[in-house]
Order: C-alpha cells, then structure tokens, then sequence
C-alpha cells in the first residue's frame, strides 16, 4: 500500500496508457464492422430510384411557335369587303363576274391551237441550162404563194429565192443540187427523191370568252385586226408557244401563251 501511495500517478498513468494501446489495437477491427454493417445495411433496405424521363415540351413549343408567327391579312385579292365584285353585262344580255383584273381586253385572250408553216424546194425537172425548183411557202401572206409554184435557177440565171452552188451527178439527171436561201443565206441540199423543209412560220386559232362568238382560226402575223373588248389588236409576233398581239390604239403588246390540250393548266 506504501507504493501505491508513492506512486499511485504512475500506475495510474501506467493504466490509462494500457487502456489506450488496447483500443488503438481494437479500432481497425471496429471500423471494419461498423463498414460491414452500415454496407449490409444500405444494400438490404436502399432500392436504386429510377431516373426522371425528360419533359415532353412539344405542346408548349407549338403553342410558342404559333404565338411568335405574323398573322397576314389580305384585304386585296379574292376579298370582296373592300373590294366588291364587279358584274358587266354585253350588248347580248350576258353577265360577266370579273374575278380578276385578266378577265376582259387581250389578257383573257385564249390561244386555242398553234400549227406550223412549212417552207418546201423539191426538185422537179432538168430545164434548159438550168433546173426547175417547185417552191412552195405556206406562211406566205398571199394565198397565191402558199400552194407553191415553179422556179427556174441555173448557175448563170439570177433567182430572187436562191441561188445554184453545185450541181452533183450528170447534169441531165443530177443527184444532188446544193442551193443558198437568199433570205436567210442558209444553205439546201435537195435530191430528186428528197425535198428541202423546214418551219417557215405558225398559225394560230384564238377565241375570246368574254363575247360569246368571238373565234379567229389560221391567223397569221400581219392577218386583218381581231376586234374585241371594244378594240383592235394586230397579230405581231407567233412561235410554237405563244402569241403576241398588238393594240392598235397604244401599240401595247400582249403575250398569251399556248396550253395544249394535253398540259396541264
């Protein structure tokens, strides 16, 4: 007991450290159960959550998309609020609904059919020094000239048509007689079994809705003037496509276009 009154700090401090090796050599052990534990502990009673499917934004997206869209209002054409229709009526009683402002005059012309003029030199006989040449010209504005007619060239002759280049073959019976179109300086070849023909111009059959009867068929340019919508216009100017006439009281020209049968209006 003496030695313990002596040194009752060292022994005191003796178990405080003892107690202290004893729980820094048991505190690995302690931790790894409490690991195991607090692992057993989530794995049994924690379930993984599902994560949250993304917003369907379509409905708010079109609702924003028509709201930021103008909003165009046509008060011009096809609306009759301030601008009323207007009904004509003619001299033969019938009623005419202007819809559009190409209902009346040369716009609401209809090209109703478009034919190609040919221009034909075949070969006919041999003639003195020189050779006869049947010419035949359906664009021709004389109806004369249309059915055709003979026409002598030789190399020495002037001709007011063409003129003779080369004559291949026995002159008697030539196979080949090689010509120039003087109006256009275009050079022919034409055999005795194969003419010369080309597109020389185009006719034209037209009609006007608006007056009942109004129809002009095999028109030509430089035809009599078409009289309609109290006017009267001058063929000018027709092509496998379209027609151009031609006001004769303001020289305006107006092209209407040709839509075959089979196309698609």
């Amino acid at each position: 007991m003496e030695f313990l009154k002596k040194n009752y700090e060292k022994v005191l401090l003796a178990v405080v450290l003892l107690g202290l090796t004893v729980a820094a050599c048991g505190l690995p052990f302690i931790i790894s159960a409490e690991r195991n534990a607090l692992a057993a502990y989530i794995g049994g009673n924690v379930s993984h959550v599902k994560p949250i499917p993304p917003m369907d934004m379509s409905g708010l997206d079109a609702a924003l998309q028509r709201a930021q869209a103008q909003v165009k209002l046509d008060y011009t054409t096809g609306h009759n609020l301030f601008n009323p229709v207007l009904w004509k009526k003619f001299p033969d009683g019938h009623l005419l609904k202007e819809t559009s402002e190409n209902m009346e005059g040369p716009d609401a012309l209809v090209v109703t059919d478009i034919k190609p003029l040919y221009l034909e030199i075949s070969y006919s006989t041999q003639s003195g020094s020189g050779y006869m040449m049947h010419v035949k010209r359906e664009a021709a504005l004389r109806e004369g000239e249309r059915l055709g007619g003979d026409r002598f060239v030789s190399r020495d002759s002037k001709s007011d048509l063409f003129t003779l280049q080369d004559v291949k073959g026995p002159a008697q019976n030539p196979t080949e007689l090689d010509l120039v179109w003087k109006e256009t300086d275009e050079s022919i070849v034409i055999t005795p079994g194969k003419p010369f023909r080309r597109v020389d111009g185009y006719t034209a059959d037209l009609k006007y809705p608006p007056e009942p009867g109004k129809t002009w068929t095999d028109r030509r340019v430089g035809s009599r003037p078409l009289n309609f919508a109290n006017g009267a216009y001058n063929i000018v100017a027709i092509t496998e496509s379209n027609v151009v006439v031609s006001a004769e009281s303001n020289k305006k020209k107006t092209t209407i276009t040709f839509h075959p049968a089979t196309e698609p209006r």
